[in-house]
């Protein structure tokens, strides 16, 4: 594959706890060509020990990970973080993190807020997300019009797997997805199987 080949980002479900996640985890891992990692952790949950868990598989396996908060993103050797949002967060992430981490940004509703994030300086945006209120369409238009006009890594997220072929096509450099591989009823693994075959239209020579 080309360095410009679409790939996916998992981003895991809110975590209690690492312990019965570590199977599902490293096998979703080994499925597909993925390429970052968004760790999410329950209100509640000891964020530090489930990341010092789950960071290094992915991290040997030459996949990124990140986490949402630059304290716990050093604590844990991540390899950087997601902020939600241009602003004030976004900036003392990048003052923290760069040039050493990856620092990416979500939560982007506008175009405004797009093209604002895209000049902090941030490795990527992302389109859409578990929390975010965009719909497959919207998403879509976001991710053609940024890429007819913006060099900056853009992420789309897909709801199910059934949208990944279309954000390929529509410009995504990477593929987000979360409920569509870890709610799979065959597995977190045969999910991104899937999803990675799904990626192929995009693939140069496929």
């Amino acid at each position: 594959m080309s360095e410009d080949d679409p790939r996916l980002y998992l981003i895991t479900p809110p975590l209690a706890e690492a312990k019965s996640f570590v199977a599902p985890f490293a096998a979703a891992l080994a499925a597909g060509d993925v390429a970052c990692v968004l760790l999410r952790f329950d209100a509640k949950a000891d964020a530090k020990a489930i990341a010092k868990a789950l960071v290094p598989l992915a991290q040997q396996r030459g996949i990124a990970c990140l986490v949402g908060d630059p304290q716990l993103a050093a604590r844990a050797e991540a390899d950087g973080v997601h902020i939600d949002g241009p602003g004030e967060a976004l900036d003392a992430t990048l003052k923290a993190m760069k040039p050493k981490h990856i620092v990416g940004v979500g939560g982007i509703v506008t175009r405004d807020d797009a093209m604002r994030a895209g000049e902090t300086g941030v490795d990527y945006l992302m389109f859409g997300g578990p929390e975010a209120k965009q719909s497959f369409l919207e998403i879509r238009e976001r991710v053609a019009w940024w890429g007819e006009i913006f060099n900056l890594a853009c992420v789309a997220y897909a709801h199910q797997l059934a949208e990944v072929a279309a954000l390929v096509a529509a410009g995504a450099d990477f593929v987000a997805l979360e409920t569509a591989v870890w709610d799979d009823p065959r597995g977190a693994a045969a999910a991104v199987a899937e999803a990675d075959r799904l990626l192929a239209p995009g693939r140069i020579g496929a």
